[in-house]
Formats: C-alpha cells, sequence, structure tokens
C-alpha cells in the first residue's frame, strides 16, 4: 500500500535547492510519498535564476490526471506555476477534486532575484486560487505583493477578504535582526505564532521545504496546527545542517 500522497504542482530547479526536489525530500521526510506534475523547468542554479520555460495546461493536467488514477492523493501542494494558464489549470483539477486539502505557496519571485513569471499579472490569476486554499503560506513579502497592504495585520485581514482559510505568515524577510516570527492564522484569528532564532545567511529553498512539509503531514492526518508545528521544527533542523555551494552564497537545506 502506497504512503499518502502529496501531489505538487511545481517547477524543476536543477540545482536541486528548490522546487520538485525540494517538495519529494521534504515530503519523504514527513513521512508521505510526493508525486509530481512539473509546471516548468527553470535555468537557475543555487544563486540566481536566469529564465524558465513553462508546461503547457494541457501538459500539466495530463500529469495531474495520471497520477490520481492510481495513487492515493490526500493533499495537493503548489509553488512555482509559470504561467496564469497553469494558474487557472490548477483552480480547474482542484474544482475536480474537492476532498483534496491543498496547500498554496504563492511563489511569485525567487529567493535569489530571478523572476518567475509576471508578478502583477500572477497576484490576479491567484486570487482564483485563494479561496481554495487549506492554508496559504506567504512570506510578507509576497503577503504585501498579493494584498496591496505595507501593514501585515492589515493584509492578512485582506487575504481573509479575498476568500482565504487560513494564513502561515513566515516573518524571514522582515528586519528582526535577532529572530524569525512566524504566525498562523485560521478563520481571520491568530492561533499560533513561533519565534526562532534568526541563522547567518540566506537559504535557497526554505519556502518550498515548509510548505511541502506541512503538506505531508496534513496528507497523514495532521491537524493544520500541529502539522504547521511539526514543519517549522524540522526545518530549523535542516536549515542548520545547510550546506553553502558558494562562499557567501545562498545556502542549500540539507533536508536528510
Amino acid at each position: 500500500m502506497v504512503r499518502a500522497t502529496v501531489l505538487c504542482f511545481s517547477g524543476l530547479d536543477p540545482s536541486g535547492g528548490a522546487g520538485i526536489q525540494a517538495d519529494i525530500e521534504s515530503i519523504g521526510q514527513s513521512g508521505a510519498h510526493a508525486a509530481i506534475a512539473c509546471t516548468a523547468l527553470t535555468i537557475q542554479n543555487s544563486q540566481q535564476v536566469f529564465g524558465f520555460e513553462a508546461a503547457s495546461k494541457q501538459l500539466l493536467l495530463a500529469q495531474a490526471n495520471a497520477v490520481v488514477k492510481d495513487l492515493p492523493i490526500r493533499c495537493v501542494k503548489s509553488g512555482m506555476l509559470g504561467t496564469t494558464e497553469n494558474i487557472a489549470a490548477l483552480a480547474e483539477f482542484l474544482a475536480e477534486h474537492p476532498d483534496y486539502q491543498y496547500v498554496l505557496d504563492p511563489v511569485l519571485v525567487a529567493n535569489s532575484g530571478g523572476s518567475l513569471g509576471n508578478q502583477a499579472t500572477f497576484v490576479k490569476a491567484f486570487a482564483e486560487l485563494i479561496p481554495l486554499a487549506t492554508v496559504i503560506t506567504p512570506n510578507t513579502v509576497e503577503l504585501r505583493a498579493l494584498t496591496g497592504e505595507d501593514d501585515l495585520e492589515l493584509a492578512t485581514q485582506k487575504l481573509f477578504a479575498m476568500g482565504a482559510q487560513a494564513i502561515l505568515v513566515k516573518g524571514g524577510h522582515e528586519d528582526t535582526p535577532d529572530y524569525i516570527r512566524n504566525a498562523l492564522y485560521i478563520a481571520g484569528e491568530l492561533v499560533a505564532e513561533s519565534r526562532c532564532p534568526r541563522l547567518a545567511g540566506e537559504y535557497h529553498g526554505s519556502g518550498c521545504s515548509l510548505a511541502s512539509f506541512i503538506a505531508g503531514r496534513l496528507a497523514q492526518g495532521d491537524a493544520l496546527k500541529t502539522a504547521v508545528q511539526h514543519a517549522e521544527t524540522w526545518l530549523f533542523g535542516v536549515l542548520q545542517q545547510a550546506e553553502s555551494p558558494v562562499e557567501n552564497g545562498q545556502k542549500m537545506p540539507k533536508r536528510f
């Protein structure tokens, strides 16, 4: 019997730090199985994004529909989607499978600063996915971009007004030199917050890893708050062990 499975809609990062490989490794470490519908092939290394070529909507849906025929999908996770057509394709797929839980990691720009699509166009397209998600996991840059609000509390509540069910706000981009604060909101209410020491440097694939681990725990039956707590504890450990491909460059989480 195959383990509970997460179907990931995400792009290939040739460096292995983010994207598909981050999904597979993180979900495996959570105890679940990862299946993939590849949204795009990117040209990037651990430090920089140079470009990408997105899969067509037809190819993306064909991948996903083939997988659901013989694997016990319990949760869907999305990262880089590449085009507004692929965002629409995912919304179509989720509408056909309303029983699946869904973790939306609203990837707009890579940590290295490289473009993964037209941000303004994506922000409008994501409105279709927001009400479908069990939880949305934006960093504060993404949260502000999605809502147009600079104040984080106002931005969070605006995302709920757009139909969000739960939001994990990741605070790694905020100016808190000693710590990172994450906050989990469900139905508009703050239900949990965590603080961990801020580790030196930047990390390639940390957001992918966190969202995927949460999806893996949800697939296995964890309540959302429990899944988030497990994921945050696990991620801090793998970031402590992160490896540096380039001196003074972004580090890659050591997920094993």
